[in-house]
């Protein structure tokens, strides 16, 4: 009896999933699934608490990972700055996404290269700051390099609290320089 229940379940898996997803009309798998006319889009983290949709969206016909996407601003690439939460080197999940599309731009554009520099808000020693913004840095180049950026297409280096946006001493202030900025230059 046994048996038969195992070759049962087997037939059922290997017959459930298809090999591949359906094609749509123009032949392309890149919106299966998807409704006609639907888009991807970023969000990107407002500190003030607002909507969190910001930016455009990517259309699969699109071609975002085009030299210039990064200075487009109707592109979700010109989004160059990731926030992270006090005391903390863990990716928001509103900025997998983004973070994903500029290792898949690094990926298609092998002679461009970035710099991430990770930021701390002014709390802490100047050596833990250093080693968190450190932590940041790296987290994103990680992410960054599992799309297929390479290792010569990244650096990362660690301001910690030593090149605020804000000055002031406040609660809304810190949550601008708790974070990694990326930029980008030619090889």
């Amino acid at each position: 009896m046994q048996k038969y229940i195992l070759v049962f379940l087997a037939a059922a898996l290997l017959t459930g999933c298809p090999a591949q997803p359906p094609k749509d009309d123009s032949g392309s798998t890149a919106n299966a699934g998807k409704k006609p006319g639907s888009t991807d889009s970023v969000q990107t983290g407002k500190l003030d608490g607002a909507d969190n949709t910001q930016g455009s969206a990517f259309n699969a016909g699109d071609e975002p990972y085009r030299k210039d996407a990064i200075k487009d601003a109707s592109s979700p690439l010109s989004q160059q700055v990731i926030y992270f939460d006090f005391n903390s080197s863990s990716i928001k999940s509103e900025y997998r996404d983004l973070i994903t599309w500029h290792g898949r731009y690094l990926a298609s554009n092998p002679d461009m290269k970035v710099r991430l520099e990770g930021h701390t808000d002014e709390r802490g020693s100047r050596e833990y700051n250093i080693a968190l913004g450190d932590r940041r840095a790296q987290a994103v180049s990680r992410i960054l390099m599992f799309q297929g950026a390479n290792k010569k297409q990244v650096e990362v280096i660690s301001y910690g609290e030593e090149k605020p946006v804000e000055l002031e001493h406040t609660e809304a202030a810190w949550n601008k320089n708790r974070r990694v900025q990326l930029v980008y230059e030619a090889m």
